[in-house]
């Protein structure tokens, strides 16, 4: 490495495993620049490795994509419809505390609400919480964790005691069953899969027992699939739980002396056998059995678990019950064997550390519990805490469409895209008389519906902590000075508070007296003494020779790895409790006018609402657009088409979008990513994925249901296209996507999507650097002449150099633009318009930069034929190796053992040598294509594509 290059230790911003990477930079001051990112080889969670999302994390922070992508300065609007102008911090900082005390002096501390985040460092959370609860005197704060890890943390409280999972990652390696319930590990955690896959290896009588109403790559890896009916875990583990108990599997011992409640949990059970339990979820009874004997009967047992059980009507009784099957089996203090709650984000778990969520207050503590009020107060050195309780996030948007909420202040997340049922969100966010979004990137749906925004700082440019899935303290470091003049979370919090308490507190000393990180987390750190999660024994120097586990109290050696291996618990009495709560079915059902189950979840290269991952095209490659999948069998009945668009319709919203084919899919049921939102995925008055789904919440977690949706899918009549894309120059990216985002209102279906990362194609010529964006709009009828006239404006195709096509009569039209000349031009922008895939082979010539010169003529061709096929599906990402490489490597290979072959494949194209990310569907293409000589080698396993007008071809 080049001696001019420093290297930073820190921890990725993605999912809650908490991987450590190691950031390369060069340069300082406004000349440094991060020129690489790698795992760290010392970090006890990823030990070096890092997925698809984390090894590119550099380039979310490029020079092009901090001077353009991000927000760099404060910026006010004078009235929602004007645009922002661009305001200095003294005089935002002063506006916003005026605004915020004029409100709570009209209406009250509780018409002010924070929405926050488990992306935000512990420090950031503590600053928040103690501007919420210790000077403005209000309870409504929530967190986005709230639609991921509530119900697992009300799970944990009801039947451990605490919420404190009992686990660690070295149980990976020592279960000798490993139960994986709502969760696809494959694509959400995947070094913990890597993990789990090199267990397997070394130890192949270990089993795989996977629930999930989808055949998943995590499936695929499993010993047994339980492919239940969505919503019906509860009765599958009532159903194990009885057989366990009539089998006489479970310990009674351990029963005895270390639980209550037993007794009723039992005459709960008695009722649900497994033919009662096969019948509620669809199962084999046999399967049932097997499961639950496997479970019981193993010498250990490790249950994994995330947004299957916890996005739910009835998330706290399903993560209940699950516990409960350890506790009766005795599955739980020791190693390899215990209830692990996969953490979804990578500060969720710092975040109910400290208290940042509406039904927590720091250490753990209840903000119900008077003493715990007056615990808090005494730290803060304020007279007292707001008893009154808080709004959830769901009832916080509520109340705020009501009118009752009148201030929001939204940090490091995206409520316009993430939310259930965005008709409520967008009608609260525009009811707010005002709504601050503190957020790092610039274009988020949110953005739209801010009075003020306030740029931070974020991953590489911050200090702090998070912990992490296994209660694993990190440090966060910055790599890099904030961009523009963003700064960190916790300093625009501050700096708005100490105007605040000038009004509030003008004789007392200040609560925010703050110049650094280590400040807050020593305050956070005062709060968990005594409690379960105590870390007095911890101090940032510590921190920064290594991560550590809690609870570290003063005077410890070492963390404990694993909790209650003694049996004693966190209750008062030291005994943990089964929960009796029956089986419930989802908050809403399947029915004649919607009669599939639609359920939303996470693509492997992508994260959230993709305001960060979106920045990398790279990332788009492996699904470089939405699609609603289904069972063949489903889309055969109601004749329907993969590639074709289709009207997704629920009981609040509609969204319209393409249709694939899945084997994998379940009967009568649909799945979509969840991360495309109306900055994707749009139309005439629709607002992405979330329009359709529900805001009924678990009664004891308020988590809502966004893993349930009943919903109508039919054909959508929209033959008319517009296609149009460009290449421009670094830095030009985001003011062309902006143009393009304003024109996807104008159609029936929008669809705006980045090109493929040019620099993952350094054998073309002429494409380093370049950013490229396309948008594809539908219309019923002939789309109006105004609006393609705009989108030429937009593209510059409407100027002297561009080649063109029109026919007037049959509503057809192109026009090209090239770059180079000769042998080696190229489209650099195109748009066509006319009827169903007219022309559409066109729009790979411009994706993949392919030379025009052998197409000649066809390019304006009136009716030329598509000269190129479809380009096979890419599957590894670090590689850019694609589907049909891998097939016709595999066919040159003899037929030999699974792993040989794959070792081999590897060996020659590389591809699952860095993340590994795509072993999961490198192993399934091992299985399925034979060699040339094999009968299995007639045909590969069917891929569904996107729609003709979003495919990616190549030149024959």
């Amino acid at each position: 490495m080049s001696p001019d290059v420093r290297t930073t230790r820190s921890t990725c911003p993605y999912c809650g495993v908490g991987c450590g990477v190691l950031i390369d930079a060069t340069g300082a001051g406004a000349q440094a620049q991060m020129v690489g990112v790698r795992g760290d080889p010392d970090h006890p969670a990823n030990f070096g490795r890092l997925c698809t999302k984390g090894s590119t994390l550099h380039l979310t922070a490029t020079p092009v994509v901090r001077a353009h992508q991000r927000l760099l300065q404060p910026a006010w609007r004078a009235t929602r419809d004007a645009p922002l102008q661009p305001l200095d911090w003294d005089t935002t900082t002063q506006r916003i505390a005026d605004r915020l005390l004029a409100i709570r002096a009209e209406h009250g501390p509780d018409a002010i609400g924070f929405y926050i985040s488990g992306q935000l460092l512990t420090e950031d959370y503590h600053a928040f919480n103690k501007l919420a609860r210790g000077l403005i005197g209000t309870n409504n704060i929530d967190s986005n964790s709230r639609l991921c890890m509530s119900s697992a943390v009300v799970g944990y409280k009801q039947s451990l005691g605490a919420d404190a999972p009992p686990t660690c990652y070295e149980d990976l390696e020592q279960t000798d069953c490993l139960f994986i319930a709502g969760a696809n590990t494959a694509w959400a955690h995947p070094v913990l899969f890597r993990r789990i896959e090199a267990a397997r290896a070394a130890r192949p009588g270990m089993k795989v027992i996977v629930v999930d109403p989808r055949r998943t790559e995590t499936a695929e890896f499993a010993d047994l699939h339980l492919a239940l009916k969505p919503g019906s875990d509860v009765a599958l583990f009532h159903g194990m739980l009885h057989a366990a108990i009539w089998e006489g599997w479970i310990d009674a011992a351990f029963i005895a002396r270390h639980t209550s409640g037993f007794d009723a949990l039992k005459a709960l059970v008695r009722t649900m056998t497994p033919a009662e339990s096969a019948r509620l979820t669809g199962l084999k009874e046999t399967d049932i059995l097997q499961a639950a004997q496997w479970f019981a009967q193993s010498p250990s047992t490790l249950s994994l678990y995330c947004m299957g059980l916890n996005q739910s009507s009835s998330g706290a009784a399903k993560n209940t019950a699950l516990i409960n099957l350890h506790l009766a089996t005795g599955q739980i203090g020791r190693a390899g064997a215990g209830p692990f709650s996969l953490t979804g984000q990578p500060n969720a778990m710092g975040g109910r550390e400290s208290g940042g969520m509406a039904t927590l207050l720091p250490g753990h503590r209840d903000p119900g519990n008077a003493v715990h009020r007056e615990e808090v107060a005494a730290m803060w050195g304020v007279d007292a805490l707001p008893e009154r309780p808080g709004k959830t996030a769901v009832e916080l948007f509520q109340a705020a469409a009501r009118g009752e909420v009148k201030a929001l202040w939204i940090a490091c997340t995206n409520p316009a895209q993430s939310m259930p049922d965005q008709a409520l969100v967008r009608a609260a966010l525009e009811r707010c008389e005002l709504v601050i979004l503190q957020e790092a990137f610039a274009g988020t749906a949110t953005a739209a519906f801010a009075d003020v925004v306030l740029p931070a700082a974020t991953w590489a440019e911050k200090e702090g902590t998070v912990t992490n899935s296994e209660r694993r303290i990190s440090r966060v470091r910055a790599a890099l000075p904030a961009a523009g003049e963003s700064r960190a979370d916790w300093r625009i919090v501050r700096d708005v508070a100490r105007r605040v308490e000038a009004a509030l507190r003008p004789t007392k000393p200040s609560l925010f007296a703050w110049e650094r990180e280590e400040q807050l987390w020593l305050e956070h750190r005062e709060a968990t003494l005594g409690r379960d999660l105590d870390i007095g024994g911890l101090s940032y120097p510590m921190l920064e020779e290594s991560p550590r586990q809690w609870p570290w109290p003063v005077g410890a050696d070492a963390a404990k790895a694993r909790l209650y291996e003694d049996g004693a618990f966190a209750h008062v009495d030291g005994k943990a409790r089964f929960i009796t709560k029956p089986f419930a079915a989802t908050a809403e059902v399947q029915d004649a006018k919607f009669p599939l189950a639609l359920s939303t979840g996470r693509l492997r290269d992508q994260w959230h609402g993709m305001s960060r991952s979106g920045t990398v095209a790279k990332l788009f490659a492996g699904e470089p657009g939405p699609a609603l999948t289904m069972h063949p069998q489903d889309m055969d009945r109601r004749g329907l088409k993969a590639g074709a668009l289709v009207r997704v319709r629920s009981r609040r919203g509609e969204v319209i979008v393409p249709l694939r084919s899945d084997d994998g899919a379940g009967a009568q049921q649909a799945w979509l990513p969840m991360h495309w939102g109306s900055e994707f995925l749009g139309g005439r008055g629709l607002s992405g994925i979330n329009a359709l789904t529900q805001s009924a919440s678990c009664p004891d977690a308020r988590q809502p249901e966004l893993k349930f949706t009943a919903v109508a899918v039919e054909a959508v009549d929209l033959p008319w296209r517009v296609f149009g894309a460009a290449w421009i120059g670094p830095g030009e990216g985001a003011a062309l996507r902006s143009r393009l985002r304003a024109l996807m209102a104008e159609a029936d279906y929008a669809c705006c999507l980045p090109g493929p990362a040019q620099e993952a194609r350094g054998t073309q010529q002429g494409s380093g650097g370049l950013e490229g964006w396309s948008l594809e709009l539908a219309f019923a009828e002939p789309p109006p002449a105004a609006v393609v006239q705009a989108l030429a404006a937009v593209l510059q195709l409407n100027g002297v150099g561009v080649l063109r096509y029109a026919d007037g009569r049959r509503g057809r039209s192109r026009s090209l633009r090239l770059d180079g000349e000769g042998a080696d031009a190229r489209l650099q922008a195109l748009m066509r318009v006319g009827e169903g895939g007219e022309a559409a082979w066109l729009d790979a010539l411009w994706r993949e930069r392919t030379p025009v010169a052998p197409f000649g003529r066809r390019l304006l061709a009136p009716d030329a034929e598509q000269p190129a096929a479809a380009a096979s599906p890419q599957v590894c990402n670090c590689f850019n190796v694609r589907e049909d490489a891998i097939a016709a490597c595999l066919r040159r290979q003899p037929d030999a053992a699974p792993e040989a072959r794959l070792a081999s494949l590897q060996g020659e194209l590389r591809c699952g040598t860095q993340c590994g990310s795509c072993l999961p569907a490198l192993r399934r293409l091992v299985r399925t294509v034979g060699p040339t000589t094999s009968a299995a080698s007639s045909s590969l396993p069917s891929i569904p594509v996107m729609p003709v007008s979003n495919q990616v071809k190549e030149p024959i």
